[in-house]
């Protein structure tokens, strides 16, 4: 094969691989990003987007049509490609998935005029339900999803037909880090994060850093309204978690700082008929990270 022709063959490849990392040199969280919505699609997911109360929200649909619907919610500062590790476990157990982006958050609408409160959220979880004719589903939420999730269990609990709570907020427990950290300001401070979110954070280059702090920098509003109102308290579950009549799966990282184990066992002590799993060796980011360990027991819970 002649010179120009090898050109013509693998230069537009060689061009595409270029580009490709120079776009990750400048904007790596944009393409990891496009990297993990892409992996999702491949893998079968269907990306949709749908008007819900008023507000343009994403979401995506995996697994069978037929299926049992499970709606699984992220958590604050999260999206719904967050739930791409565990996902799959409930595809492959035959359960309908839908992961949307709550208001605010990944490919969602970020209206400057929306609460990001806790009852909001959970008001729009039911408006999605709504949206996609939903008149009963297993819901899971995690962190904050998880506060938020309570909320929609406890005003509509002819709705939900298993609870899943991992690493969840809610209870009246003042936090013991310092919440300005999940709107980080320096590399310093985004390595502090990490070190709450995982035991073991892997090193992060400069040039990654850089751009988690320029996203970071862009919805710090919505984390500062959201932690705002969750840390008034006016909005905690204590109280009122014993009223839950659902079964109930607690799924903890053994070794969470942001949500302590103790909390954990707290609220497994408020709702009798509650399951609780913890993973040893895992964090704050348990579905994510562990979702081998946790996969197999979502699953058998579920059926």
């Amino acid at each position: 094969m002649t010179r120009r022709r090898l050109f013509w063959v693998f230069g537009p490849v060689l061009v595409l691989v270029v580009l490709g990392v120079a776009s990750f040199r400048i904007r790596p969280v944009e393409s990891f990003n496009a990297y993990t919505e892409l992996r999702l699609v491949l893998s079968g997911a269907e990306t949709h987007t749908l008007t819900v109360s008023g507000y343009r929200v994403h979401y995506y649909a995996l697994g069978p049509a037929s299926g049992p619907p499970v709606v699984l919610v992220h958590g604050l500062g999260g999206r719904s490609e967050d739930w791409r590790n565990l996902a799959p476990y409930l595809v492959r157990a035959g359960y309908r998935v839908y992961l949307p982006d709550l208001v605010g958050y990944g490919q969602s609408e970020r209206p400057m005029g929306f609460s990001y409160s806790i009852p909001d959220e959970a008001r729009f979880v039911v408006a999605f339900f709504d949206a996609l004719g939903l008149e009963r589903a297993d819901l899971g939420g995690w962190s904050m999803g998880g506060w938020i999730v309570q909320r929609v269990a406890l005003d509509h609990p002819g709705r939900v037909r298993k609870l899943m709570l991992f690493d969840s907020a809610g209870l009246m427990a003042k936090p013991r880090w310092d919440t300005a950290l999940f709107t980080p300001k320096s590399a310093s401070e985004l390595a502090e994060l990490d070190v709450l979110l995982m035991p073991h954070p892997p090193a992060v280059p400069d040039f990654i850093a850089r751009d988690v702090l320029r996203v970071s920098a862009q919805n710090a509003w919505i984390i500062h309204r959201a932690l705002a109102s969750m840390l008034a308290g006016h909005d905690v579950t204590d109280n009122l978690l014993p009223q839950l009549r659902m079964p109930v799966l607690l799924v903890w990282g053994e070794s969470d700082q942001i949500m302590p184990l103790s909390q954990g066992e707290t609220m497994h002590r408020l709702i009798p008929q509650s399951q609780l799993a913890v993973i040893p060796g895992c964090g704050h980011l348990a579905p994510s990270m562990c979702a081998t360990q946790i996969g197999p027991k979502v699953v058998a819970f579920l059926r």
